[in-house]
């Protein structure tokens, strides 16, 4: 054997094994470690007492998947003044006791949630390439084992949440009065904004709207009536990322740069209007705090919650 050919074992034998270790990094560790993150958003009246929201999104929660449990219910220890629930929470036929075991404690406290694919329809095997292609962001097809979604709903309503699926109400939030809606999921198009389309409530502290995932149909209507945050989850922070560059796809069709955490969005952001106005509303797209069981791997993207402290402007 020559030199030159040991040299290039070894340099594969390396690829390899760095390879096979971060795998199972992403599928070990990473996956497991929860974290909340933290942001301040300005978008009350200036001078307005602060507003806390907890934003829980994307569980995909299978029955054993007891340290996530858990670990979702501990979060009532951080007292929020609202909750909100972005959908995805199934990944299994018989997930709805553990979710609603997980959110029990969350509902000592107001809340509102949407509906994502993932509760109506369960996950299937697919060849885990197709993540990095455009096929992954397609609506799935409606030929997959529906999900309980009846006794998902059911459960949250009995909890106390309003269910924002296509919806417009005001609810409290601490000392506010805040306009909310809601549309039920745009991956597999059953959104419905037109139906409750409206200009801002002028008399509220805010309008929040709520949706699984981020499409920019959805993202512009909201806003051109004024909304001036926009919560959402669904793409899982790319789900497998780069360190120092961040997500490889999103899953729907906003950019990449926006795939997690806060940012600015307008009517046109996606490419019409490029320029940002002074009044741009705020986004914060959560990442989530699971994955499918057919590809249970994260990389530079820990799962998570996210606490919103809404301030004056």
């Amino acid at each position: 054997m020559t030199s030159m050919t040991r040299t290039v074992l070894r340099t594969a034998a390396g690829v390899v094994a760095t390879g096979a270790a971060g795998v199972a990094y992403a599928g070990l560790v990473e996956r497991n470690l929860f974290t909340v993150r933290h942001f301040d958003v300005p978008v009350l009246p200036p001078g307005a007492a602060p507003v806390r929201i907890l934003q829980v999104s994307d569980l995909h929660l299978t029955p054993g998947q007891r340290r996530k449990i858990e670990w979702v219910r501990q979060l009532a220890s951080l007292a929020p003044d609202f909750v909100v629930n972005s959908g995805d929470n199934l990944a299994a036929m018989d997930a709805v006791p553990g979710l609603l075991r997980a959110m029990e404690p969350l509902m000592e406290f107001p809340g509102a949630f949407v509906l994502g694919s993932n509760d109506r329809y369960g996950p299937v095997p697919k060849n885990p390439s197709r993540y990095l292609t455009r096929d992954h962001a397609r609506a799935p097809s409606m030929a997959r084992p529906t999900l309980p979604v009846d006794d998902l709903t059911a459960g949250l309503r009995g909890g106390g949440w309003l269910d924002l699926d296509n919806a417009r109400t005001t609810v409290t939030m601490g000392p506010h009065r805040v306009e909310v809606v809601g549309v039920d999921d745009p991956h597999i198009e059953l959104d419905r904004y037109a139906a409750v389309s409206a200009p801002a409530a002028t008399d509220v502290a805010l309008t929040l709207g709520l949706v699984h995932a981020p499409y920019q149909r959805v993202l512009d209507a909201m806003t051109a009536d004024g909304a001036k945050l926009v919560l959402a989850g669904h793409t899982h922070g790319g789900q497998l990322a780069l360190p120092f560059y961040g997500a490889l796809v999103t899953n729907c069709d906003i950019d990449t740069g926006r795939a997690k955490g806060v940012s600015r969005w307008w009517p046109g952001a996606g490419g019409d209007v490029p320029t940002q106005p002074s009044d741009a509303a705020y986004l914060h797209v959560s990442a989530g705090l699971g994955t499918s069981p057919y590809a249970p791997v994260r990389f530079a993207c820990r799962p998570e919650a996210t606490l919103l402290t809404l301030v004056g402007r």
